[in-house]
């Protein structure tokens, strides 16, 4: 979103210009469809009001997302990337679990293999019902602070990473996380100094505006998909 609308397609395509090996997309089941959007109303940013979960699909394909670009689909976003970077997709709204599963069943049919996707949620629970239906699936369990056990949820949750935010990452949690084989991601890192400590603390991987930012100065391999 540093260069286009958020999630938007035009957002999808500038991140596979700028050479984005993976990328995360927010998914809310809206009226019987998989449509990736970040908030729970539609002010910030589209030209609509109201929840998005109170809309009808076709009329939330009306709205203008910025610069005249359309609240895409799953299916939409996953023909943009069309194999050529990992994606973490984020179970943002309610019941979003069973129909992420069915649409990855579909999905790994044309060709999208499991070290190319991630799911991740907040809502723990979905992610709990998302193993249910499909262990096959690679999990991110994300969080806001610091636990007193750190990492320890996310291992019972079953997951490949774990998720934390900028204004919590520490070294004991980064030890503690790759400790019990897990994969470390922080989110929202843009600053060159914010991207320089989590170099310095280890971190596996990060979430960004600015792709580019990021990927200065490192060796980027011509394999696509999660490290």
């Amino acid at each position: 979103m540093g260069h286009a609308p958020e999630n938007t397609l035009l957002s999808i395509r500038k991140a596979l210009e700028l050479g984005t090996p993976c990328m995360e997309m927010d998914v809310y089941s809206v009226d019987g469809h998989l449509v990736v959007f970040h908030d729970r109303r539609l002010e910030r940013t589209t030209n609509g009001t109201g929840y998005l979960l109170d809309q009808k699909f076709n009329d939330l394909r009306k709205l203008d997302a910025g610069n005249g670009e359309i609240i895409p689909t799953l299916k939409e976003a996953f023909e943009a990337i069309n194999l050529k970077a990992g994606v973490n997709i984020e179970l943002k709204g309610p019941d979003t679990a069973a129909p992420v599963a069915e649409f990855i069943a579909k999905m790994r049919k044309t060709g999208w293999h499991d070290d190319l996707l991630l799911v991740s949620s907040f809502n723990h629970r979905e992610l709990s019902e998302l193993k249910r239906l499909d262990p096959g699936i690679k999990l991110g369990a994300m969080i806001v602070g610091l636990p007193t056990d750190d990492a320890a949820f996310a291992q019972s949750l079953g997951s490949y990473s774990v998720h934390l935010s900028l204004e919590f990452i520490d070294r004991r949690f980064v030890k503690d996380a790759h400790d019990r084989g897990l994969r470390v991601f922080v989110f929202t890192v843009d600053h060159p100094e914010d991207i320089k400590k989590m170099k310095e603390l280890g971190v596996d991987g990060v979430f960004t505006n600015y792709p580019e930012r990021v990927l200065k100065d490192n060796t980027v391999t011509d394999t696509v998909g999660w490290p």
